[in-house]
Order: structure tokens, then C-alpha cells, then sequence
């Protein structure tokens, strides 16, 4: 695809060689990341950081990536705190901001906001995540992190063994991870959940057409034994009518040492979009598992802030320029 100038807002947008390309450009970002060199290559560019949706990781890299290139970034929070609660539309609110901004990043409760949004925006605009449609930025953090991790195995993405357990009928990070995979060979697929929150079927179908193998299960021990990676996630309790309704699968598929170590092969990766939901009712992913060194959930948050770097010196045309604006880091930075 080109990227210059355009808006990142599916994974459908896609190909193998742009995800592979992304990777590459997020290695040459590390460095920034990590604080062991400064670049102002975006100086005087504004963010307009949009969401309508209450996000931590998500909202926070998105700025921390923009302000590790050098920009500046201004942010509205909350449908409340915004004209759309007077009765804006999407595509006046986007007329007006693009004007104050040179790219936005944007998260909104209903699918295809975002879009819709995009379509009267005068400036790129990201999807960081509308309703339980899709979370492309999501996604392509985590393939990183699987590339990454299974690097160290000598593995690759392609022939990936992978289980996701949880809420994978709401779960947007799931469903933009299944359409990445589609772009890889012979990749298994474990779907783990309740009944009622199984992974729509028109993404299972998609896998299969993709060549994948797709197993479809309500069982969780029996099924993690052969995978490389676990991938949990959490029950989206914002996409239930009542509290009661999420709170009937809180606490189904509980992983922790114990099962870790009776059920999993000694390196199989536990991955986890964040927040995880430590309350002991749910506890999908117990604290002692922290000790873990195949615990990948911090490295997957740290790794947004490099894919999204990545993706802002893509879409604002900078890649060549990053290293040219560079300079030594003058701080005390931990490990540097």
C-alpha cells in the first residue's frame, strides 16, 4: 500500500510485504523507544489523540510515539468532554479538528466511526480501536511481539501454532489479529470461549479459506499443550447490556503457574492486549505468572509505542529523515 498521507483504519488494507515493511521500520524506531537516541524529526506536527472510548496504553503510546519523533500532541477524552455531546456529527468534528492537526488518532464506541469520521477528515487518521469492529494498531503490536518472540525460537509467523481463549465474540483485538494471520501459511488457530462468546463465524470461515487450521473449543486445558502462543484476553463488560450478563463469564478460563506448567510446553509465549482483569472474580492471567519468563505482556505494551512510531514516520513521509534529526540522549535513562 502507500502510506504517505493515508489513513490506517483496517487491516484489510494489508499485504504481507506492507506488515513486513511496518516490522522493519518499528526496529529502526528501538533505539527512540528505549531512550538511546532523541529525534526531532516531527517538530511543530501535531496529534490529535480522539477517544471517545476510556483507554490507558492505547491513548497514552499513541502520544508518547508522536512525542518520541519530536511532535506535539493535543487530546480530547471522553464523549462528555467533547461537541458530540451537543449533537455534533462525526464528520463536522472531523472537519473541524483535521484543521488542527496534521494526523489524528482516533477510538470510538460504535463500528465504523472511525470511518465515517475519516471520510471528512482533511488529515490521516489512525483507528485506535471502534466498537468490537477492529483494532488494527493492536494487532500489528502483537504480530511484532510474535515475531520477536518466536525469533529467539528460531520460528517465524508462518506455521504458528496459536491459542485465543476469552471473549472472542467482542474481543476487536482477536478479530484484527485473525486478519493478519490470513496473510501467513499454515497457521493453527485454537479458539477458546463459551459458547455464546465465540469468535464470529465469518472469521472463522475467512481462516479456513486461508488455509488455516481452525479449531473451535470451550475447553481450555486439553487445547494449550501444543501451541507456541497463548493469547488471552479479557471480557469486554463495556459490550454487554448489564453487568450481570458480562459478569455470567468472568473467571472462565483462568490461567497460572500451575497450569502453566502442567498443560503448556516450557516456551510457550502468554500474550494479553491488556488491561488484564486482576479482580479475583476474573483473574485471567494470575500474578504468578509474573515471574515467568515467557510472560510477553509488558514487552507487547512496550512494543505499541515502536509500531506506532513506525506507523507516524510512514504516514507523514520521514522514515529517510528519522536518523538525520538524531542526537544523543542528555537524560538518565535506566540500562542506557
Amino acid at each position: 500500500m502507500k502510506f504517505t498521507a493515508s489513513h490506517i483504519l483496517s487491516i484489510a488494507q494489508f499485504e504481507r510485504a506492507d506488515i513486513e515493511y511496518i516490522f522493519q521500520v518499528a526496529d529502526q524506531m528501538r533505539p527512540y523507544a528505549h531512550r538511546q537516541k532523541l529525534t526531532r524529526v516531527l517538530d511543530g506536527a501535531i496529534l490529535g489523540n480522539l477517544f471517545f472510548e476510556p483507554s490507558t496504553r492505547t491513548r497514552i503510546s499513541f502520544g508518547s510515539a508522536f512525542n518520541l519523533l519530536g511532535g506535539e500532541v493535543r487530546e480530547t477524552t471522553g464523549l462528555s468532554n467533547s461537541a458530540l455531546a451537543k449533537g455534533e456529527s462525526l464528520k463536522d468534528t472531523a472537519r473541524v479538528l483535521s484543521g488542527y492537526s496534521d494526523v489524528i488518532a482516533m477510538r470510538h464506541p460504535d463500528n465504523g466511526s472511525v470511518s465515517e469520521f475519516a471520510s471528512a477528515s482533511r488529515v490521516p487518521v489512525v483507528n485506535g480501536g471502534d466498537g468490537s469492529n477492529e483494532h488494527p494498531t493492536q494487532a500489528l503490536l502483537d504480530l511484532y511481539t510474535i515475531q520477536s518472540e518466536l525469533t529467539s525460537q528460531k520460528r517465524s509467523i508462518d506455521r504458528l501454532r496459536i491459542a485465543m481463549i476469552g471473549d472472542l465474540r467482542f474481543g476487536r483485538t482477536v478479530h484484527s489479529l485473525c486478519h493478519l494471520l490470513c496473510l501467513f501459511d499454515k497457521v493453527k488457530v485454537v479458539l477458546i470461549s463459551p459458547s455464546e462468546l465465540q469468535m464470529p463465524e465469518s472469521i472463522v470461515e475467512m481462516m479456513k479459506e486461508a488455509g488455516h487450521q481452525v479449531v473451535v473449543s470451550d475447553q481450555l486445558e486439553s487445547n494449550i499443550s501444543d501451541v507456541d502462543i497463548v493469547y488471552s484476553t479479557r471480557i469486554q463488560e463495556e459490550r454487554f447490556a448489564t453487568q450481570q450478563e458480562a459478569d455470567l463469564y468472568r473467571g472462565r478460563f483462568r490461567l497460572n503457574q500451575q497450569i502453566y506448567t502442567k498443560y503448556c510446553q516450557p516456551n510457550t509465549v502468554i500474550m494479553h492486549p491488556l488491561p488484564r482483569d486482576s479482580r479475583l472474580s476474573a483473574n485471567e492471567l494470575d500474578v504468578d505468572l509474573d515471574a515467568n519468563p515467557n510472560l510477553a505482556i509488558f514487552r507487547q505494551a512496550d512494543n505499541g509505542v515502536v509500531v506506532r512510531m513506525a506507523l507516524f514516520a510512514l504516514i507523514l513521509d520521514v522514515v529517510d529523515q528519522v536518523d538525520a534529526h538524531a542526537r544523543p540522549v542528555n537524560w538518565y535513562t535506566p540500562g542506557r
